[in-house]
């Protein structure tokens, strides 16, 4: 179980939330599962659509686009942060390699807390805005 504290570090790396303040960060934090996962088990799947963001805590995964390995990733990465807004279909799938430690924010409940604590909508949003490539701005 990880602490409090270690738990909002982790939610403040993440582009989508860095610019959230400590109290709203506990709010996101507040709707993040904890789970062990074994290895071998699949995150995300290409070509579906997403209904979560998951921060891998303690682990490895590797990452596939069109059965080609393409990255890996370890502990403290994240995956799907756009599928909290979007519901858009995954670009890869994603599989533990070991057994890991995630959290994961299903879109439902991140859409509570928006509604719930407005000042992080435009956080989120200019967040979104500057991660999006230059031709589309």
């Amino acid at each position: 179980m990880l602490r409090k504290d270690a738990k909002l570090e982790l939610l403040r790396r993440v582009p989508l939330f860095d610019r959230c303040s400590k109290g709203e960060l506990v709010k996101i934090a507040g709707v993040a599962d904890e789970l062990d996962v074994p290895a071998g088990r699949e995150l995300t799947k290409e070509g579906r659509t997403g209904y979560e963001f998951v921060v891998l805590v303690d682990g490895m995964a590797e990452v596939r686009r069109k059965g080609r390995r393409v990255n890996v990733l370890y502990s403290g990465d994240f995956l799907g942060e756009i599928a909290l807004i979007t519901g858009t279909p995954r670009t890869a799938t994603v599989t533990t390699t070991v057994p890991s430690e995630v959290l994961v924010i299903t879109a439902r409940d991140f859409r509570r807390v928006l509604r719930e604590t407005p000042s992080i909508q435009l956080k989120v949003l200019e967040a979104l805005a500057a991660r999006l490539p230059d031709e589309a701005r």
